[in-house]
């Protein structure tokens, strides 16, 4: 068995892993990559990408469906399956294509394959052929789908975030277990792409939205366009001839898949290292802290979806980075660096599209802040094109600083962009009313809402223009 010795083992050759190896470098640090399964991100193979080309297909099929409502006579003759997935398919491998470009260029010295095992905190066996020690280690294993007991067992009637872009034909019929962000994604998509789809909650709960008047517009949206399951649980889950019979509490029926979209869990394995946990959303993870990415005092380091807390690409890019720069002066004899973390910004591509800005109303409550408001219903660019659902919260504190908000409504995937920089930047609800609107936009339903907090905030003149001593032509 051969030998390593490098300052930085990188576990995982996702986004994080990537980034981590990459920023130790460029701070002198020796690195070596471990990956023991395909290249390619999450975000590229199974998550981002391929999701939002699904999605994308079922606008388009959806548009032609709503097109009535301008006068325009347009119909829908068809939705070709094979040709759907075919062409996520393919955009998707071209996606992943270029990751794998990125891995390969990473000298063959410096990438190991197979798995990696902790036999203490400094070493590491790789399958059966390299035992690496390092002076610091980042980990970025990602994380994978978890299913709950009812549905293992199910052989490839089963299927994951992981699988259902990989099939030939879109199927006839789909319950979707989960209803968060991937299950309300995926769902509401094959739904317009003509798929006979249930979705099952366990609780109330949907999507990432934690604000009650929030809660309540989504449910009733989502609601209204398919059939949504809340506290129903799934009981029993067997396969049958056609599919699989799926039982609940009130009722039974046979799907031709199950899609299992009820979490995804940490692939971490720390083996016989010993080191203080916590948990996250009802998940154990390592103590280490956000802004270092250290677990505890020690030379181990986390990136990327294994952290449960953020698992989104640009956080992990962030992760990756953070941790790439701390183990390299780890393992260099110096301090690591606290990094300041970019405001939160969460974006579910459903239609209308759910958002969340800096901090959520499960993170203010039972604290003094106040809330501003936006019903789309009215919102005038909103009815011009016929997509006035939906309602936003933005919060703030008694002194007029923004706080964050809940959003669900038309294309606040980019106005929830414009939040989260306002957020960063140390705006105070005035400072943004002063910042400027067009109109007709959409954007101007987030003014009404900046207009409603400052009414809550009893903020006289938020919005007044300022005045200066000389302009052009002065």
């Amino acid at each position: 068995m051969k030998t390593m010795d490098v300052d930085v083992a990188v576990i995982g050759a996702g986004t994080g892993g990537l980034g981590a190896r990459r920023t130790a470098e460029k701070h002198g640090a020796s690195t070596v990559m471990i990956e023991s399964g395909p290249y390619g991100t999450t975000c590229a193979r199974v998550g981002c990408m391929p999701s939002k080309l699904l999605i994308a297909a079922a606008d388009a099929a959806h548009h032609v469906r709503e097109a009535g409502q301008f006068g325009v006579r347009a119909e829908l003759t068809g939705i070709d399956g094979p040709a759907v997935l075919g062409r996520v398919q393919r955009e998707r491998d071209r996606f992943v294509g270029f990751v794998k470009e990125a891995v390969h260029d990473i000298d063959d010295t410096k990438r190991l394959r197979g798995r990696a095992t902790f036999l203490d905190h400094t070493t590491i066996q790789v399958d059966d052929h390299t035992i690496v020690h390092a002076k610091a280690v980042v980990i970025a294993t990602g994380s994978a789908p978890w299913l709950p007991p009812p549905l293992r067992g199910l052989g490839d009637r089963v299927i994951t975030n992981e699988h259902v872009f990989d099939l030939a034909d879109l199927p006839k019929s789909v319950a979707v277990v989960g209803v968060g962000v991937i299950g309300l994604e995926l769902g509401q998509a094959l739904h317009r792409l003509g798929v006979d789809v249930e979705l099952f909650g366990h609780n109330e709960q949907i999507g990432p939205v934690s604000d009650p008047a929030i809660l309540k517009e989504v449910r009733a949206v989502f609601g209204a366009e398919m059939t949504v399951r809340l506290s129903s649980p799934v009981t029993t889950a067997e396969v049958v001839d056609g599919g699989v019979k799926l039982s609940w509490d009130g009722g039974e029926r046979v799907f031709e898949y199950v899609l299992a979209a009820t979490g995804r869990r940490p692939n971490l394995d720390l083996g016989a290292l010993s080191v203080p946990m916590q948990t996250i959303q009802r998940i154990p993870v390592p103590v280490y802290d956000q802004r270092t990415m250290q677990i505890a005092d020690t030379n181990l380091f986390l990136a990327g979806d294994v952290t449960v807390d953020r698992a989104l690409l640009h956080e992990a890019s962030d992760e990756g980075r953070i941790a790439g720069a701390n183990a390299a002066r780890y393992a260099q004899g110096s301090a690591v660096r606290a990094h300041a973390r970019r405001t939160a910004l969460g974006v579910v591509f459903t239609d209308p599209q759910i958002a969340t800005v800096g901090q959520a109303w499960r993170d203010l409550e039972g604290t003094d802040f106040k809330v501003g408001t936006i019903d789309y219903s009215d919102q005038g660019r909103a009815r011009v094109m016929g997509v006035n659902q939906g309602r936003v919260n933005i919060y703030g504190c008694p002194r007029g600083r923004l706080l964050g908000a809940e959003m669900f409504g038309p294309a606040v995937e980019h106005t929830a962009h414009l939040l989260a920089w306002a957020i960063q930047a140390g705006m105070t609800v005035s400072d943004a009313l002063r910042m400027p609107f067009y109109h007709p936009v959409v954007e101007e339903g987030i003014r009404s809402a900046l207009r409603d907090l400052a009414h809550a905030l009893k903020l006289a003149d938020a919005e007044e223009v300022r005045c200066i001593d000389c302009g052009p032509g002065a």
